[in-house]
């Protein structure tokens, strides 16, 4: 993440909280999308794709706490912060209990905000429970039973085929470096040369692509590695 800008949504229907928090979290450094609505959250959710979502639950329409339900149903790897008002304490153990990550109390101190943003990007990947699958369109990779399917058809891959495309699919969005990518799959002491790893995107792009040389899955980021496209 040091790469690239955090994504933060903001969902927010009173303006002035909405605006407040999206200038503070601006001024931090976060790439920041706002809205008032929870229909509206939804629809950017897939296509912001956030990292964290600051979510009042006192919305109009489609509640925060639902919004919060979808989040976790589809998007696993996505912090949420819960806004709450002061005697709100059956939704805020709820919206714990649907998968929020934190909570804060209106009205806060924007810097509090900014440091629980930092806190639970820093502490994540110590909280994701370990997946044994994962679904990416007509993708569904079994990590228990070691294969890949597309379409339902199998698609045999090699031990470093597997270990590739299980990073990318946990890390999806995220611009990987090629060393981050060798010191994960071959190890810290691998003293290799990043072309290696090139043959191996390539060979698993064959395999999974329609179009290698167009390739959907797995994006080229010029420069520094690759990055894995969720959505089409």
């Amino acid at each position: 993440m040091k790469d690239e800008k955090v994504k933060v949504l903001v969902v927010e229907d009173e303006e002035s909280i909405r605006r407040f928090i999206t200038l503070n979290l601006s001024a931090a450094g976060y790439l920041v999308e706002h809205t008032a609505s929870g229909e509206e959250a939804l629809k950017m959710l897939k296509i912001f794709d956030p990292q964290v979502v600051v979510l009042d639950l006192m919305l109009p329409g489609i509640s925060g706490l639902e919004v919060c339900q979808k989040i976790r149903e589809t998007m696993q790897e996505t912090f949420v912060i819960m806004l709450t008002a002061k005697g709100q304490d059956t939704d805020k153990i709820l919206g714990l209990e649907l998968g929020a990550d934190d909570y804060m109390v209106k009205p806060f101190n924007p810097l509090e905000l900014i440091a629980r943003v930092k806190a639970i990007l820093r502490r994540g990947l110590r909280y994701k429970e370990p997946r044994e699958i994962y679904n990416c369109r007509e993708l569904r990779l079994n990590i228990t039973a070691n294969k890949l399917f597309k379409n339902k058809q199998e698609i045999e891959l090699t031990p470093i085929e597997f270990a590739l495309l299980k990073i990318f699919m946990e890390n999806p969005g995220r611009a990987l470096k090629r060393e981050e990518m060798l010191n994960t799959v071959w190890g810290d002491d691998y003293f290799g040369d990043t072309k290696t790893l090139d043959v191996h995107i390539r060979r698993l792009r064959e395999k999974i692509e329609d179009n290698p040389s167009q390739p959907e899955y797995i994006k080229t980021v010029w420069g520094s590695g690759y990055r894995w496209q969720q959505d089409s």
